[in-house]
This record gives structure tokens, sequence and C-alpha cells, in this order.
């Protein structure tokens, strides 16, 4: 395995283990962060369209949103057009958290980036997002 491979790889798990300990008083996993945060930016959301734009399995948007619903953080609600497909809500629980959400991610980025440069910065953004869309290439191919 590469090192930037193993660099990012381990990144993201160290960044699991920081969501997992900071959500877990409000009965959240590491993984509903980034479900909220875009249910929360974009009201209706389908599930489908979710699944699509953090890159997880439809199936687990599907099982991870029920949960979501039963805790009492979204709603799920048949698409008037066509009932097969769920849209998601935020419910008050969760815009009252959302800035709590918010601030859990910004540390976390601040923790990373806090002897990076802004140039270096800029430059990272610019790579990781052509990393990203080529990831999400292969993905959306296979």
């Amino acid at each position: 395995m590469s090192q930037i491979i193993r660099d990012i790889t381990e990144i993201a798990r160290c960044g699991a283990q920081y969501r997992t300990e900071a959500l877990a008083p409000m009965g959240l996993k590491a993984c509903h962060a980034s479900y909220l945060l875009e249910i929360c930016s974009n009201p209706g959301i389908s599930q489908d369209k979710l699944a699509s734009i953090i890159c997880i399995n439809k199936s687990n948007v599907a099982r991870q949103a029920a949960i979501l619903e039963e805790d009492g953080f979204i709603t799920r609600t048949p698409f008037e057009q066509d009932k097969r497909i769920l849209q998601l809500y935020p419910t008050q629980k969760t815009l009252e958290l959302l800035p709590l959400l918010k601030s859990i991610q910004s540390r976390w980025e601040a923790c990373l980036t806090a002897d990076v440069s802004e140039e270096e910065r800029a430059v990272l953004e610019r790579v990781l997002s052509q990393m990203k869309e080529k990831a999400s290439g292969w993905i959306a191919e296979h």
C-alpha cells in the first residue's frame, strides 16, 4: 500500500474515532455526522441521492436512515410523485444540534491543519479534490 493511501486511511480512521467520542453523548455514531449535515443542507434529499453524495452503499444509507428516524433525528417521507422514493428531513432535534455538529467537524479540521500554511492548504484542497473526483468517477463507473 502506498504511503498516500496509508495516510488517508489512517486520517479517516482517526476522524471516525474523534467523531465517535464527540457524538456519543448525543446518541449518535461517527457515520451519522455526514448524514445529518447533508440532510440539513438539503432537506428533502432522497436516500439514493444521499448515498451518491456521501459515497455510501444505498442499503447502508437506508439502514442508518431508519435508525436516525427511530431516534428522532430525521423523518422519512414518501415522495408524492413516486412513493418508493423516501425523502429525508431533519427534525427540530437535529436542527438544534446542527451548530454542535458543525463545530465538531470544524474542530477536527482545525486540529488536522493547525500547522499547515494557507498556501499548503490551498494545494492540499486542490489535490484532494482531484483525488476525490477520480475516486467518485471510478465508483460511478462500477
